[in-house]
């Protein structure tokens, strides 16, 4: 009846201990489940540690990748191959508690379709914390779809939700933003996340940057309406301050300044100009990567399935 989807990429320390609660997890649950790791080609012995798992417990079940395909696509690929009526998503680092599994489930028995997770607290750094809150401020500025503040991926979702997913194509895939377009009786629960079990974390700042790119152009118009007021606005300043020049030397006896403002002028449009210009190229960028029609991903290898 369940899956469980948990995305590793150099975990070899963490999956001993993250088997040991995930197994007691599992098996508080009211039906069977299967465990479905998604190895993103990880560069230690994560995917040896779990090939050794499985010949003990064949509910575990194993994909690798053919290459680093990231976090995102790592739980697309386990999407694909889950077979539960229930599927429920989370990090393997052990911030995200396996404990709070059985809460989900029985949400998902109460007739809610999608059962998110809400952090009320984190561990990490200071300037991570602010990082992220940031990145979700941003994202429910920018998007038209209502997606929770410190909603994660670690959720439920329904079977009929997971064939909703399977159906959508894109390669930038932000999975928050995905659960929230595709609707459904959705509810959250709170809850505290931790600290990383062991290793180092694999979310740094520049990875939440290009998370929070993915998030705002896959889901939003936004930036390119914003452009077009940064237009607006450059060309009304332009004028005012043209007015302005046309007043001084026609009615007073005021020096107007010449090169500093004039440089000053040419830099602040160029620099517009160029902001614009980024802009759109990001989303013709996106629209190269879905024409091409490549593969989400690739899998390298399988392990009981």
């Amino acid at each position: 009846m369940y899956s469980i989807i948990i995305p590793i990429y150099n975990e070899n320390d963490i999956i001993p201990e993250l088997y040991r609660r995930l197994k007691l997890a599992a098996d508080s649950l009211d039906a069977p489940a299967e465990f479905i790791f998604v190895d993103d080609a990880s560069s230690d012995e994560s995917f040896l540690r779990l090939e050794e798992l499985h010949a003990s417990d064949p509910r575990i079940k194993v994909i690798r990748l053919s290459r680093n395909f990231g976090h995102q696509v790592a739980i697309t690929a386990g999407l694909d191959h889950a077979n539960g009526d229930a599927v429920m998503m989370m990090d393997g680092d052990l911030q995200d508690p396996p404990e709070l599994l059985p809460q989900l489930a029985a949400r998902w028995k109460e007739g809610f379709q999608v059962v998110y997770t809400v952090k009320r607290s984190r561990k990490e750094h200071f300037l991570m914390r602010l990082a992220f809150s940031t990145f979700y401020r941003v994202m429910h500025a920018f998007s038209p779809i209502a997606i929770p503040m410190e909603a994660g991926n670690f959720s439920l979702l329904d079977r009929r939700v997971v064939e909703v997913f399977r159906r959508m194509p894109e390669r930038n895939r932000y999975i928050s933003g995905m659960r929230a377009w595709a609707g459904f009786k959705q509810t959250g629960i709170e809850f505290d996340r931790g600290a990383r079990f062991a290793g180092k974390p694999k979310m740094t700042l520049r990875r939440l940057i290009n998370l929070a790119l993915d998030g705002v152009i896959s889901f939003s118009n936004a930036p390119l309406r914003l452009s077009i007021y940064v237009g607006i606005g450059t060309a009304g300043l332009s004028f005012v301050i043209t007015g302005y020049v046309l007043y001084a030397k026609l009615f007073t006896n005021t020096a107007i300044l010449g090169w500093a403002s004039t440089i000053a002028a040419v830099t602040f449009i160029g620099g517009m100009i160029l902001l614009t210009l980024g802009v759109i190229g990001e989303y013709i960028g996106r629209i190269y990567d879905e024409v091409k029609q490549r593969p989400i991903y690739i899998v390298k290898d399988k392990v009981g399935l």
